[in-house]
């Protein structure tokens, strides 16, 4: 039976998380001190995303092994808008440890893109990959990118990883999200909720196969749902924003009523910390992710990716020493 995330009531919706004190979490990992420190747990806080992404069951499950596994740790699984917001609230020290496209981690990590200053980010492990889900209905008029000039469109929540991908993905196909489509800004479950209810004609969303959201659309009685192929975008993603992306494919039969394979960009998803982090801490958090993975894959099957080969590989941030000092001792070099 899937393990529920936990969440942390005061901290549900992106504002109210966005504006916790540094002390509710991230102090764990820095090393500051609870102002009630007579408590004998402590408590670490992982950023997700919404709750009808991967992200937060993923997340859910790592609180759980950690909880579980890991003495004097109760971990909590927190939704938030995703990439952009969990670097910003890691590298602030809002929270200890946060899942992020590796294209937006890179950005936070470099200054770029909605990052004024460099953030202080180090990868932990390349979880899985995310692909780019651009989807549609029968009857909405649009059988390719192109043809969402003029049209509604999600490109994702505010903040969030899909959100900076899809922009990317329009602006390959010579499409300005201000000026040639009708943008939205929601989640997952929102999108997929406004689609049905013809409030939107299309949507992104960026994550691992399947997700939840995009599932129970196809399954839908009465809707007939397509994936759009956008294979093409990648050579000019790639030659602007460098080899974070890659080709994937979206395999026929990963949704119901999908007939054919579809090519998608992918980029990697990979667990980050504050720099600072405890590398006692953080040594203790994978090697339990690790040697509980199988907990993890009963939880959402993206975790089957979670392999020492693959933890490694896909992430243009450096590793912290924590994590680095686990990978050695299992004999795989960084």
């Amino acid at each position: 039976m899937p393990v529920k995330p936990k969440t942390n009531p005061s901290s549900l919706t992106r504002r109210q998380f966005l504006g916790a004190s540094v002390a509710l979490g991230g102090m764990t990992l820095l090393g500051g001190s609870l102002a009630w420190a007579a408590q004998s747990t402590t408590s670490l806080s992982i950023a997700t995303g919404g709750t009808g992404g991967v992200y937060y069951p993923y997340g859910g499950g790592i609180a759980a092994v950690i909880s579980k596994y890991m003495p004097g740790f109760e971990a909590t699984a927190e939704v938030t808008a995703a990439s952009v917001d969990n670097c910003k609230l890691v590298g602030a020290g809002k929270a200890d440890l946060a899942f992020s496209m590796a294209d937006t981690a890179y950005d936070a990590y470099a200054a770029m893109g909605k990052f004024k200053s460099k953030l202080p980010l180090n990868t932990v492990a390349v979880l899985y990959t995310n692909y780019m889900h651009v989807v549609t209905l029968e009857g909405r008029g649009i059988k390719s990118v192109a043809d969402m000039k003029g049209k509604t469109i999600s490109t994702g929540a505010p903040g969030s990883g899909t959100e900076v991908k899809a922009l990317r993905v329009l602006e390959a196909y010579g499409i300005d999200p201000d000026k040639d489509i009708k943008r939205d800004r929601l989640g997952a479950s929102e999108s997929a909720g406004a689609l049905k209810d013809n409030k939107i004609d299309a949507y992104f969303w960026d994550g691992g196969l399947p997700t939840a959201s995009i599932m129970d659309l196809a399954a839908t009685p009465g809707t007939a749902m397509l994936l759009l192929d956008h294979g093409d975008a990648v050579p000019k993603m790639v030659q602007k924003y460098g080899p974070v992306y890659f080709a994937k494919v979206i395999p026929k039969d990963s949704y119901m009523g999908q007939k054919q394979d579809i090519a998608v960009a992918g980029v990697g998803n990979i667990l980050i910390c504050n720099e600072k982090a405890k590398p006692e801490v953080i040594y203790d958090v994978i090697k339990t992710m690790f040697e509980h993975q199988p907990e993890l894959v009963s939880i959402h099957k993206e975790a089957q990716y979670l392999t020492l080969k693959d933890a490694v590989v896909g992430s243009p941030l450096p590793f912290h020493p924590g994590a680095i000092k686990y990978y050695k001792e299992k004999g795989v070099q960084i």
